[in-house]
């Protein structure tokens, strides 16, 4: 993965944390809103983090829980599915068709990384 590609995955990826926080922030009103504005990109971020793929060259190669390469694709899609309803729904409808086509490009931009975790 190049560093033009891995920085935008890496804007991608905050840009998802931001977009549930978002989120949470608009589904309710007083105290329960700051809970679900904090605890949906915690539990967001946790997961990410949590299950890998063992010795993935685009991240630190190190797996707290290590999956299949297809699992943790698998994970990659529902998350930033999550992220991209999460943009559509509480921001507008434009950037989160923005933001899911900014996604899919960078995903075809990876094609090599895709197929390596579909392999292991």
């Amino acid at each position: 993965m190049n560093i033009l590609n891995a920085g935008l995955r890496f804007l991608l990826e905050l840009a998802a944390l931001f977009a549930v926080g978002y989120w949470g922030w608009y589904q309710q009103t007083g105290a329960l809103r700051i809970v679900l504005a904090v605890i949906a990109p915690v539990l967001f971020a946790a997961v990410w983090y949590t299950f890998n793929v063992k010795n993935d060259p685009s991240r630190s190669g190190n797996a707290p829980v290590p999956v299949p390469g297809i699992v943790r694709l698998g994970l990659e899609i529902v998350l930033f599915a999550l992220a991209v309803a999460a943009a559509y729904s509480s921001m507008s409808a434009l950037i989160g068709i923005i933001y899911g086509a900014v996604l899919l490009v960078q995903y075809v931009a990876s094609y090599r990384r895709v197929a390596w975790m579909a392999r292991n």
